[in-house]
């Protein structure tokens, strides 16, 4: 069954391989922040396995991380095709996680501290100069002190060089991994739903449209190939919302809501359902009369097949919408 079942971001249960398997395998439509084309192209490749993986998951697929040429580098050193090889055990202990691919702001700053001697009040100018340099210029102070500041404690200039692009390409873009921490909670709750409750998934996602980069259609067709059963608008089932129904075996099918209608008003959808609660309608005339319709709106819901129980098929439907009359007043 699914009923009184209650998820809050604390007690789903955590690091499910069976997600993480749909997640490796870029079925992911819908999820929040992996579900773009470039996302989905990526997961296959850096098969994310745990939390942490998706913390960089989130943050690699961005501009910084794309223009400072990091993320082949890292996939290439994940796939362990490529040697990890650290210039210094202080560098080391700030790249370690990411594989020796600066990935997060915050990577970046402890990188001028420990192998170009900042102080953490340079390092913080340094980042907000990052922040803005796009339009005012003004790193060029910076990577002077970087390079030199790194060429005195022994490292190879081309690796300063190379850092000092990577802070480039974070420019405007950094991202501090806080935030992608954070993100990455709601990839993996999110993933977790659409894996295991894929029909209550759907529902929610099609209460909230227009968002993402999908249509309801293609969410819609998506839940299907996962299995769930659809129950298309009906007049005396449908709430204005989608909502979630018993079938036979107990398992949740999804029943779309008004608000699947095109050209259907939510003040005239809502009306429906609260008139409806003193008796289902039987003929159009009475839904006409009861929920206050007018033709128009009587002609969409009669378009999209939600009036088959009152007329059997859509073009009854159509004459019967012609032959009602609104009362006099």
């Amino acid at each position: 069954g699914f009923k009184g079942q209650e998820y809050t971001l604390a007690n789903v249960p955590a690091e499910d391989p069976r997600v993480y398997d749909m997640i490796c395998e870029g079925d992911t439509m819908g999820v929040f922040q992996i579900e773009s084309r470039a996302q989905m192209a990526m997961l296959p490749r850096l098969k994310p396995r745990c939390y942490y993986d998706l913390v960089i998951e989130v943050a690699i697929i961005r501009p910084g991380p794309i223009q400072g040429d990091m993320v082949h580098p890292y996939l290439r050193r994940r796939n362990g095709e490529e040697a990890v090889d650290y210039p210094s055990e202080e560098v080391k202990g700030v790249l370690q996680r990411t594989l020796g691919v600066p990935i997060f702001q915050e990577q970046v700053m402890q990188l001028a501290v420990v192998a170009a001697g900042f102080t953490p009040g340079e390092a913080d100018s340094l980042r907000r100069a990052m922040a803005a340099w796009k339009r005012r210029g003004g790193l060029g102070p910076f990577e002077e002190k970087l390079v030199n500041g790194m060429r005195d404690r022994g490292y190879d200039e081309e690796f300063a060089h190379q850092i000092f692009r990577q802070i480039l390409g974070f420019g405007e873009y950094g991202f501090p991994e806080s935030h992608s921490a954070s993100f990455a909670l709601l990839v993996y709750v999110s993933s977790w739903l659409k894996c295991h409750t894929p029909a209550a998934f759907t529902c929610a996602l099609l209460n909230s449209q227009p968002m993402g980069f999908y249509s309801a259609s293609q969410l819609v067709q998506d839940a299907q190939r996962h299995g769930v059963t659809i129950r298309s608008v009906a007049i005396n089932q449908s709430e204005w919302d989608c909502s979630l129904e018993a079938d036979e075996s107990g398992a949740a099918s999804l029943r779309l809501g008004l608000r699947m209608v095109k050209g259907l008003s939510e003040e005239a959808g809502r009306r429906i359902a609260a008139e409806r609660a003193n008796g289902e309608y039987r003929q159009v005339q009475a839904l006409l009369e009861r929920a206050a319709l007018d033709r128009r709106e009587l002609g969409v819901l009669a378009s999209s097949g939600a009036l088959q129980s009152l007329s059997g098929d859509r073009h009854r439907a159509r004459w019967a919408v012609a032959g009602a009359e609104k009362p006099m007043p």
